[in-house]
């Protein structure tokens, strides 16, 4: 066995004479667990709040989506139409028209993004599993299905028939206008169902058959503003999509979902960022009182290692035995504070109500368990201890263990 890893372990193990230097490594080693455990939680509670927070992209955004570069529409053919259907890593594709509308009821205005989409929509999305009120709409019909906070805003809940709802589009063109018909397309409609998925889509989408929003917006029958793509299990995202921009040209993009959330990932993900620093941070100040520990045990065991020091122990051996004592220590603690993480995480997400902390009465804080926050975790606490142990034991000089 190696000698100072040898020695460090007995100094580990053993206590002080001096109460103050053992009541130290005790609160040293505190720290560094309660560190651990801290950032460790932290980060699985980060995972889960950005697991549940893209549940709800899930559910409305397709697996890839092609819409145009420039304006608000394009046209597709009946030619592209059968080339999409021909490619065999895709299940099933929407087409959508969407623009901005106002809905009026019982004198109430209210603006909103009405869109579109064909009999395929719910089987590229899963929209019907967010329908709390009434249910999805009937293609060919002046039906809609609105966002919660649409309803609440215009006081306009399902088959509501007892007031008026109805859609305005502005027509297109320039000139005089004799009447209110000049200026807008209009249609009246009926709310079949409310959807609840966030705030900003329960405060901004209406949904509607895609031809109530051709009539609305002056559409030819092959004019769309997007696609929407389900791809199979397995196909490779990255070929599919190479596929789709060959067969639809320069002038419309096609993105994954990441691209279409780009603003909402690159958020989660500095937010992730700056809560690690944070926390990484906590654990430097923390690790001070490992320094503090290695020190206060060097000064208190000057006797022994002279005596080390005159048998034939070179004084990098001496420097070892405390490094070794405290990377020992960080490691160590840091694999309890990660143990003592996952008992905390495992119990919110499987253990009795009352032990579990809620964002509100029904709502348990979101966590997850992902394999990577293990690595960080014990790879950040490791590397931290062992500059903090490198940095105590630079103070063991010659001249310090020869002064007794």
């Amino acid at each position: 066995m190696n000698f100072a890893l040898y020695i460090a372990k007995r100094y580990l193990r053993s206590k002080s004479s001096n109460n103050a230097i053992n009541f130290i490594t005790i609160i040293a080693a505190v720290g560094v667990i309660v560190g651990a455990a801290s950032l460790f939680i932290v980060l699985a509670g980060f995972a889960g709040l950005k697991d549940f927070t893209l549940q709800f992209s899930n559910i409305v955004d397709p697996d890839l989506k092609a819409e145009t570069i420039t304006g608000k529409s394009f046209i597709i053919s009946e030619d592209n139409l059968a080339k999409l259907n021909a490619l065999s890593d895709i299940t099933l594709f929407s087409k959508v028209i969407e623009d901005r509308v106002l809905i009026t009821s019982d004198n109430k205005d209210y603006l909103a993004i009405l869109k579109g989409v064909d009999a395929h929509f719910n089987q590229v999305n899963q929209m019907d599993s967010v329908i709390v009120q009434g249910s999805w709409f009937t293609q060919g019909s002046n039906q809609i299905v609105i966002g919660w906070g649409i309803s609440r805003n215009l006081s306009y809940g399902v088959l509501d028939f007892s007031k008026a709802a109805n859609i305005y589009v502005p027509k297109p063109g320039k000139g005089q206008f004799s009447s209110i018909k000049d200026i807008y397309n209009t249609v009246k409609t009926v709310n079949v169902g409310i959807f609840d998925i966030n705030e900003t889509l329960n405060d901004n989408y209406i949904y509607a058959p895609i031809d109530l929003a051709q009539h609305l917006l002056n559409y030819k029958p092959n004019q769309i503003s997007a696609i929407e793509f389900k791809l199979k299990k397995g196909a490779d995202e990255t070929t599919v999509k190479n596929n789709i921009q060959a067969i639809l040209g320069n002038d419309v993009i096609v993105k994954n979902r990441i691209q279409l959330n780009d603003k909402l990932y690159k958020m989660l993900n500095t937010e992730n960022l700056a809560v690690y620093l944070i926390f990484t941070l906590v654990l430097i100040i923390a690790l001070f009182n490992v320094i503090g520990s290695i020190i206060m045990m060097i000064l208190d065991k000057k006797k022994t290692l002279n005596t080390l020091f005159n048998i034939g122990a070179t004084i990098k051996d001496i420097r070892n035995i405390f490094f070794f004592q405290g990377a020992i220590m960080s490691v160590v603690g840091g694999i309890i504070g990660i143990l003592i993480g996952v008992l905390f995480v495992l119990n919110q997400l499987h253990g009795p109500n009352f032990l579990k902390i809620y964002i509100t009465p029904s709502l348990p804080y979101p966590v997850t368990l992902h394999a990577e926050n293990f690595f960080v975790v014990f790879v950040t606490i490791s590397v931290l201890g062992i500059i903090a142990s490198k940095i105590a034991t630079a103070r063991i000089t010659k001249a310090l263990v020869e002064d007794y």
